[in-house]
């Protein structure tokens, strides 16, 4: 983050330097350290300075109040399951991209003509403003359909929730904000932050190969929110594929080529199979690579094993014979997971991501 508070700051300073030249004999470089501390004044204290709130101050960063409001999404949605018997659950709708969530938070913490703050850093104070914000955004509503059965059978009743997200622009409109407060809040969701913005949500940069940072910062997660929805699904499908291209698309990798987006765990290993990118599963994998499983349930959904793909997830990291992982749609939530290393029910592994990365954005 100071390098990149750096490099915004490089060409004012050499702007502030070149123009100072003259008066630094009389005192003008006192001057010129000045406005150059003002100007970080500045950055600080406008909205732009959520874009460098991704490292940690001694207490909690922007990414922890993220999870926790995470947890606190998935508990509700668990939550409207309880309260309601139903035989099945159909989700729909689209929960608000964190970073809208965070832009619209931050031009109006920081221009509140009362109580504006900083928001570089995050307090138990500015996570309920964010939770505010974050609620505001999105709304929950549920209902129930019932189908009758035939005869003596039992009728099947769907509980239906439906996730209502507000726009950037919508919520431009409920806070009232000016014409100022619009500009800012429509640079801040420009493409070129794009890169900030995974720092500060995962601590990982475009393309850095940090994937399992990215998995990990989404344990937790209930329904697959907002994974399918980000594919183009207009309701909860099985999300274990589309979790690992989601992950794998903030990381910069699937428009690098080096990851495909797949929805399909047959779809996703033979891409990798066609690269010469497979491993089976006597390998020994590296953090990042993508473990694909061929269950054997004879007596249940996915079947005995077939030579077919039925999961996928991350490797997070191999320890002492384990195979540690990151899964989406385990028990439809968010789940870490560990096998021994060659376990049979492992399918196969596409692998070295980081590597291709490298090469394809050299």
């Amino acid at each position: 983050m100071a390098k990149a508070a750096a490099s915004a700051l490089r060409g004012a300073v050499s702007g502030i330097r070149g123009a100072m030249a003259p008066l630094a004999a009389g005192g003008g470089a006192v001057i010129a350290v000045v406005l150059v501390l003002c100007l970080v004044a500045a950055l600080v204290m406008s909205p732009m300075g959520i874009l460098f709130g991704g490292e940690e101050t001694g207490g909690q960063t922007i990414a922890d109040a993220v999870r926790e409001i995470n947890l606190e999404y998935g508990a509700r949605l668990e939550e409207i399951k309880a309260g309601t018997s139903h035989h099945r659950v159909e989700l729909s709708g689209a929960r608000a991209p964190w970073p809208d969530v965070l832009a619209v938070y931050a031009v109006k913490t920081t221009s509140d003509p009362v109580n504006g703050q900083e928001v570089v850093t995050m307090t138990d104070e500015k996570k309920e403003l964010l939770k505010q914000v974050f609620w505001d955004m999105n709304q929950l509503s549920s209902f129930t359909s019932t189908v009758p059965g035939e005869g003596d059978e039992e009728g099947t009743t769907t509980l239906h929730i439906t996730v209502t997200a507000k726009t950037a622009d919508e919520m431009a409109d409920t806070y009232g904000f000016t014409a100022a407060q619009r500009q800012q809040l429509a640079e801040l969701l420009s493409e070129e932050y794009r890169e900030l913005w995974n720092a500060v949500l995962y601590g990982v940069g475009t393309g850095s190969g940090e994937i399992v940072a990215v998995a990990l910062s989404q344990v937790g997660n209930v329904g697959g929110q907002p994974y399918w929805s980000w594919y183009g699904f207009s309701h909860r499908v099985d999300w274990c594929a589309i979790f690992v291209s989601w992950c794998a698309d903030q990381c910069g990798y699937i428009d690098a080529g080096v990851m495909p987006k797949f929805a399909g765990c047959v779809q996703g290993s033979r891409w990798f199979k066609d690269r010469g990118l497979w491993q089976d599963r006597s390998y020994e994998p590296q953090p990042g690579d993508i473990i694909f499983f061929d269950w054997n349930d004879p007596g249940g959904f996915s079947g005995p094993q077939d030579g077919v793909p039925d999961h996928v997830g991350i490797v997070e990291r191999v320890e002492n014979g384990r195979v540690y992982t990151v899964e989406g749609n385990s028990g439809d939530k968010c789940c870490q997971r560990s096998y021994p290393v060659g376990y049979y029910e492992i399918y196969g592994y596409g692998s070295k991501i980081a590597h291709n990365t490298c090469r394809l954005m050299t």
